[in-house]
């Protein structure tokens, strides 16, 4: 069973920083793109950044320059490092990635349970 499961979400001050992590557990093959995404109440779900299996990335142009996507193969996490998080960057942060499990070697997309990200003063 594949499964991604996010954590480090909370509560954080204007202009401070913060980490999530994603990471995906189970009888994996192979993985292809990792994605974070985020939904803010009312507003539909954006894609936050991208990361592929050779590391290249893409950003949503809100969070260009204040926000770095990275992972980590050997770990099978990907990592969303976020700076200068403004009251806006506030949302529920999901994890996405394409997953070929080891048994059906065909490639799945899984999401993570989401976490929280509140910025506040």
């Amino acid at each position: 069973q594949v499964q991604l499961v996010e954590s480090g979400g909370g509560l954080v001050q204007p202009g401070g920083s913060l980490t999530l992590s994603c990471a995906a557990s189970g009888s994996i093959f192979n993985i292809g793109a990792m994605t974070w995404y985020r939904q803010a109440p009312g507003k539909e779900r954006e894609l936050v950044a991208l990361i592929n299996n050779d590391s290249t990335t893409l950003y949503g142009d809100s969070v260009k320059g204040r926000f770095t996507i990275s992972r980590d193969n050997a770990k099978n996490t990907m990592y969303l490092q976020m700076g200068t998080l403004k009251p806006e960057d506030t949302a529920v942060y999901y994890c996405n990635a394409r997953i070929i499990p080891k048994r059906s070697r065909l490639p799945v997309v899984y999401w993570g349970q989401g976490t929280q990200v509140t910025v506040s003063s």
